[in-house]
């Protein structure tokens, strides 16, 4: 059995332990100890997806029990993919809070790998109720870290956030339960085979539990109408944890697609396609709030955060679309929305710095110390962002349009992709003149020196995810392709569990 599977579990796990019962170390030796933990996920991720490029599944049982008896992890193309964004934003965000923002309170490291073993737990489990485990661990770490700094905006904002995420949880065990309690099983393969199978008296009950569960993944994906925690929160937290956060909706995404692929997939009758009549309108009204939200925006960090919500829409349409094509192009947008609104939230914080008590508000303030290198830097972003040449959300984007076909469905998709888009270069170029241009000369510039290097080259190295990504558009696309066509190929999937084949 290939142990190197339970890896991205094991390695955040024994270092946030060990973080805790070190508490007392120096914050330098934290540092160190977190980052190496953090950046050899990267190398280990990598290995994982080259595994996973043989369109081989790999069941990882733990304690040697097979399915579908015994808690599994198992190895994709999509779970390797998430793995390695997880890695590599994880990375950069550690590295910029390393300079000083993980000293705003206590156990920082610790909470931080605790927040990566339950990210990277849901993209391994096969197991449904692991992934309830899995989505508490994160949700937890979550908690604290929001809060991490203090501040009673901080403590509203974690307040909402817990309320709504407990009572999501109750929902995710009253699904759960539902599904054990009708087909006795967990396991998300073994689910799928017997839903197949299903006694058409027991189909409502199975559906009731699906729109259950689809409510949970909305609300930790943060789609219309159940977003309306992730603006506050986001702009409270700390630059970095705002910037691994952006993994957090994507979490959801991921239950979503994995969930209603296999389980409620093309092999499940009836109920095959369960979510998809619900989907693609929530994705296109999830679009235009977030858009809508980004225009009405006062301050920079909330911009950004209504501008995750649109990219959740987006990704949402792409999955909606139920074809090889949409997801693939989904996928890439998840690539490029991830790591980018990442570099943007840690760009914030350094506009955010050299602006004094103002901050990130969207008002006129003094002029910044780099007002040339932090203005390219977002100039950059937001291009990016906006989706316009040559950049990555362009590209992701326009494999989106493609992947519809020309009917009443592509005519609201390319209007809301189209007009949405106008939206986000109005809302961010309206942002950059009040920030860079319209500067106040009676505000006197912050004293101190420019940025800090090491936080500069956190950000920069987030957004030259936009550039590799058009780069190697080519290889990427091709691996996406494949991914989404594992993914709706569901005779593989079954065939995992023992006596359990198509």
């Amino acid at each position: 059995m290939n142990h190197v599977l339970i890896l991205p579990i094991l390695l955040p796990l024994f270092m946030g332990a060990a973080l805790l019962f070190g508490h007392r170390l120096g914050s330098s030796s934290k540092r160190l100890l977190s980052l190496l933990a953090t950046w050899a996920l990267v190398p280990l991720a990598l290995w994982l997806l080259l595994l996973a490029g043989d369109d081989q599944l790999r069941v990882y049982a733990l304690g040697n029990w097979q399915p579908p008896f015994g808690i599994v992890l198992l190895l994709d193309r999509l779970s390797a993919l998430m793995l390695l964004v997880t890695a590599l934003l994880a990375g950069f965000a550690l590295l910029y809070a390393c300079r000083g923002d993980d000293e705003r309170g206590p156990n920082f490291h610790a909470l931080f790998q605790f927040q990566l073993l339950g990210i990277n737990g849901a993209f391994l489990t096969g197991d449904l109720f692991n992934l309830f485990v899995f989505f508490e661990i994160l949700l937890i770490s979550s908690y604290a870290l929001l809060v991490h700094g203090h501040g009673p905006s901080r403590i509203r904002s974690g307040m909402h956030y817990v309320v709504l995420n407990l009572l999501g949880s109750s929902f995710f065990l009253l699904g759960v339960s539902m599904l054990y309690g009708v087909l006795g099983t967990l396991n998300m393969a073994d689910l799928a085979w017997r839903t197949a199978l299903l006694d058409p008296a027991q189909a409502p009950l199975v559906a009731a539990a699906g729109f259950l569960l689809l409510v949970v993944f909305a609300l930790k994906a943060a789609i219309l109408p159940l977003y309306f925690w992730l603006p506050r929160a986001y702009a409270a937290a700390t630059a970095p944890v705002a910037a691994l956060f952006a993994i957090m909706t994507k979490v959801g995404l991921y239950a979503i697609l994995r969930v209603f692929t296999l389980i409620y997939g093309s092999e499940a009758g009836e109920l095959s396609n369960l979510a998809q009549v619900w989907l693609w309108p929530l994705s296109l009204l999830t679009l235009a709030a977030g858009v809508i939200g980004a225009l009405a925006a006062r301050n920079l960090q909330v911009m950004l955060a209504y501008l995750v919500v649109a990219s959740v829409g987006t990704l949402l349409a792409g999955m909606a679309l139920g074809n090889a094509s949409g997801i693939a192009a989904a996928l890439y947008y998840l690539l490029h929305s991830t790591l980018i609104a990442g570099a943007l939230f840690l760009l914030a914080d350094l506009i955010g710095l050299q602006r004094g008590a103002i901050g990130t508000d969207l008002i006129s303030a003094g002029p910044l110390r780099q007002p040339l290198l932090l203005g390219m830097l977002f100039f950059l972003g937001a291009i990016s962002v906006a989706g316009l040449p040559p950049f990555s959300g362009f590209l992701g984007k326009l494999m989106l349009m493609r992947a519809v076909e020309l009917n009443s469905q592509a005519a609201w998709l390319w209007s809301v992709l189209l007009v949405g888009g106008l939206g986000m270069l109005i809302a961010l170029s309206r942002a950059g003149s009040l920030v860079f241009w319209r500067t106040n000369d009676e505000c006197p510039a912050i004293a101190g020196a420019g940025a800090d290097p090491i936080r500069l080259l956190a950000t920069l190295g987030l957004l030259s995810a936009s550039l590799l990504l058009v780069v190697l558009a080519q290889p990427v696309q091709g691996y996406l392709q494949a991914t989404a066509s594992q993914l709706l190929n569901l005779q593989p999937y079954l065939q995992t569990i023992t006596g359990g084949g198509a």
